[in-house]
């Protein structure tokens, strides 16, 4: 049993680590909006196959590191990854259900939930406004979703992880 965890461990933090690697890949400018929130589909994904493993103190610490990792206010993304693995946990059984369109669009809702916290809380320490390509991001990550879907699930049968 410990070495079971011990490999579902590794996989799921292998798996956050390179989706935070791929969230601070340099981009152009214009390019930077459509860059979709990597971290957020990883753990939208491990709250839908390995609820009993993978929750909201997974996805606080997560966001802690992505806080950390980007510069920006300690607990921003903190909050909005456990919101959305909340979501993601309380709609799991159904949500496994669906057809990949339809998982596509409760994905594009988590992550516009996670996009307006995060815009919440920078409201709190007083910045601008954000320019409306800001909302692309959620987009592009709930079009990016069977690819990441399917990455993950490849690498969730290869390693036997149920």
């Amino acid at each position: 049993m410990v070495h079971l965890s011990l490999r579902v461990a590794a996989v799921v933090v292998s798996s956050l680590v390179a989706a935070m690697a791929l969230r601070i890949v340099p981009l152009p400018h214009h390019w930077f909006t459509f860059n979709p929130d990597w971290v957020a589909l990883c753990l939208i994904y491990w709250t839908l196959a390995i609820p009993e493993r993978v929750g909201i103190g997974t996805a606080w610490l997560t966001g802690l590191f992505a806080d950390a990792l980007t510069g920006r206010m300690l607990g921003q993304h903190a909050v909005a990854y456990s919101v959305i693995a909340y979501l993601s946990l309380r709609w799991y059984r159904r949500i496994r259900l669906y057809p990949l369109p339809q998982q596509c669009l409760w994905v594009l809702m988590f992550l516009f939930t996670g996009q307006l916290l995060v815009v919440w809380t920078q409201n709190v320490k007083n910045t601008d406004a954000l320019p409306w390509t800001y909302w692309l991001s959620p987009l592009s990550g709930a079009l990016a979703w069977p690819l990441v879907r399917l990455g993950l699930r490849r690498l969730r049968r290869h390693y036997r992880i149920f």
